[in-house]
Parts: C-alpha cells; sequence; structure tokens
C-alpha cells in the first residue's frame, strides 16, 4: 500500500473513542502511558464541544484508522498571524513506512496555507531519531535555541493559591 491509498478526512463526532484508542497508543509509544489522562468525553469537548479548541484529521486505509494528528492554533507576534500548531501525529506501527506520516503532515501544511497562517510548528521527543530524521526531510528544522516549559496541573494550583 502506498500513500495514495490513505484518506485523510476530519475527525468527527463519534470518533472520540476512536481517538482516545490511538492516543493511548502515541502514549505508549513515546514512553508516556501513565501521564495519559484524556478520556474520550474530554477530547469530544475539546474536538466538538460548543468553544472547541483543536482539530484533529485521521488517516484510513479500506476504513482502517492508520494514524491521525491533532491540531490547534497558535499565534506569532513576531509574524503577526495565527499558526498551527500539531500536538500529536501518529501512525499505527503496521502502517509505517508507507507515506501516512508525510500525507498527514502535507495535508495540515495546505490547511495552514489555505488559512492563511505564518508557520507550523511542534515537537519531538530528542530520542526519536526516526521521526527527527522524518521532518527533517521535509524541510523542517529544529529550533535548538528554544527550551519547552510547562507548568502542569499540580503546578497551576499551586501559582493560584
Amino acid at each position: 500500500m502506498n500513500s495514495a491509498e490513505a484518506v485523510i478526512r476530519p475527525a468527527r463526532p463519534g470518533d472520540e473513542t476512536l481517538l482516545h484508542r490511538l492516543i493511548a497508543e502515541l502514549a505508549e509509544y513515546e514512553r508516556l502511558a501513565e501521564e495519559m489522562k484524556a478520556t474520550p468525553d474530554d477530547l469530544g469537548a475539546a474536538l466538538f464541544g460548543q468553544a472547541p479548541v483543536a482539530e484533529a484529521v485521521l488517516a484510513e486505509i479500506d476504513g482502517q484508522a492508520a494514524g491521525f494528528a491533532l491540531f490547534f492554533t497558535n499565534f506569532s507576534t513576531f509574524v503577526g498571524r495565527p499558526g498551527l500548531y500539531l500536538e500529536d501525529l501518529f501512525v499505527r506501527p503496521a502502517w509505517r513506512g508507507r507515506g501516512i506520516g508525510k500525507a498527514l503532515l502535507l495535508h495540515l501544511a495546505g490547511l495552514a496555507r489555505q488559512r492563511g497562517y505564518g508557520r507550523m510548528e511542534w515537537s519531538v521527543l530528542d530520542w526519536n531519531e526516526p521521526a527527527i530524521g522524518f521532518y527533517r526531510s521535509l524541510g523542517a528544522r529544529a529550533m535548538s535555541d528554544w527550551t519547552v516549559f510547562r507548568l502542569d496541573q499540580a503546578a497551576l494550583e499551586a501559582l493560584g493559591s
């Protein structure tokens, strides 16, 4: 099979359980399964609720989910335009090496262009050499001068006291 056989479609209500399963597979691959707290209901609210905060697309081959991408809009004050932030990109192991990851990224790049976004960004774990090589092959560059910081829920609560 090749990427021409992959159909990329927007996630829709009813896909919450499938997306949850794919995200769990991603968390396992990234060795972060213990950090996954999201439920299908959380995903439904975030993607399809009254005020959606993210979007997702699914890559399907013959009706089977081969992968997904979940993303949201951010904003660059330097560029003066919104951007697309890719939170997750995942292709199931059985489907890797068939152009599905590239098809997902090209689809998102097309959305970013259509929407007039100034850039597209994402993070990758520093040990994930296959992903890093893949992203570089597409012309992406590592932002090695930047360090990601995070306040988790416990830290946010502590700051609110």
